[in-house]
């Protein structure tokens, strides 16, 4: 008896791309981050487009192959495609409930969700949710990350930068 071959559902492929994280903060999949884009599935192909949170993201490329690897896991997927465009541009807005949350579990405070009218933007600490914050750095280790520190409870912390159409 030969069995039919199992289709590939959109479904599905999300399910695997909540396990691809984002190699600099292990605790957040590229789905929470906002990166994917669409999930195109013809048959038993698949393509994937990504949206990278900045240009010249160092991480991209092992984002690429963790994308395709993921997806190629499936039994019933033939052939992968990962895609990665710039437009629609990549924002903040895009995170999930989830990758806040997993960002603050990972000590990271996400970026805010408003702006003050002036279009500056304020943070809580990643860790005691002080708003008694200060800006020690405006750049991170990353370009899409800025160095705080808590004069609540005395810790530095990275927060992710906000990034807009409107700004």
């Amino acid at each position: 008896m030969v069995m039919a071959a199992k289709e590939v559902t959109t479904e599905r492929v999300y399910e695997v791309l909540m396990t691809v994280m984002d190699p600099e903060i292990d605790s957040v999949s590229i789905v929470d981050l906002g990166m994917v884009e669409s999930v195109t599935v013809e048959g038993n192909d698949v393509k994937v487009v990504l949206l990278p949170t900045f240009l010249g993201c160092p991480a991209l490329e092992f984002i690429e192959n963790n994308t395709r690897d993921a997806v190629q896991s499936l039994p019933e997927v033939n052939k992968v495609e990962v895609e990665v465009v710039f437009s629609p541009p990549w924002t903040s807005d895009r995170i999930t409930e989830q990758g806040h949350v997993n960002l603050r579990k990972f000590g990271i405070a996400p970026p805010p969700r408003h702006f003050e009218e002036d279009g500056s933007w304020h943070v809580d600490c990643a860790y005691c949710g002080s708003t008694y914050v200060s800006m020690e750095n405006i750049f991170g280790p990353t370009a899409c990350r800025s160095i705080l520190y808590c004069k609540s409870c005395k810790n530095v912390f990275e927060a992710m930068k906000p990034v807009s159409t409107l700004m």
